[in-house]
């Protein structure tokens, strides 16, 4: 018995998916639920939760969890994580008679464009920062020349006359 015991808890510790109830990804899931759609990447499913039922679940089974962002649409709410675990983004799409939950894995496709879109955005900022500091820059410049030479000519006037 001792040791069906220990297998018991050594499986649940070993074998996450023995201990959790629904879920994808590690992402959790209402209970029940029709597949609708699933493959390594992707999970939909059609459950006959209200939305606002669907977005209460979510809401508790991720309180406490971190860098997790709640976006708001006209007829679903996506869910983002941004951190290290293996799932990138659940949504949930109001449906006829309930609502559709779809739960997305992270891809290196969507991590390297955003990368890319940082990039391109710090330069695009420095590239707005450079141009009008050269304008203001070549302003001051022709100024302080102009000031140089004014006080040049003083200077000779002022030799010249002594």
């Amino acid at each position: 018995m001792k040791r069906f015991v220990l297998l018991s808890v050594m499986l649940m510790i070993l074998i996450p998916s023995v201990s959790r109830g629904d879920d994808f990804l590690g992402a959790p899931l209402p209970p029940g639920g029709k597949v609708v759609f699933q493959s390594g990447t992707r999970l939909e499913k059609s459950y006959p939760l209200t939305y606002e039922e669907a977005i209460a679940f979510y809401k508790e089974a991720l309180k406490g969890w971190e860098d997790i962002k709640f976006w708001e649409r006209k007829r679903e709410i996506k869910i983002e994580e941004y951190n290290v675990r293996p799932w990138h983004s659940i949504t949930i799409q109001k449906a006829d008679g309930g609502s559709t939950i779809t739960v997305r894995k992270d891809s290196w496709t969507w991590i390297l464009g955003t990368l890319t879109m940082r990039f391109i955005g710090v330069f695009g900022v420095l590239v707005c920062l450079y141009i009008p500091l050269s304008i203001v820059g070549s302003i001051s410049g022709r100024i302080a020349l102009k000031k140089k030479a004014q006080q040049k000519r003083e200077n000779k006037d002022h030799l010249d006359a002594a």
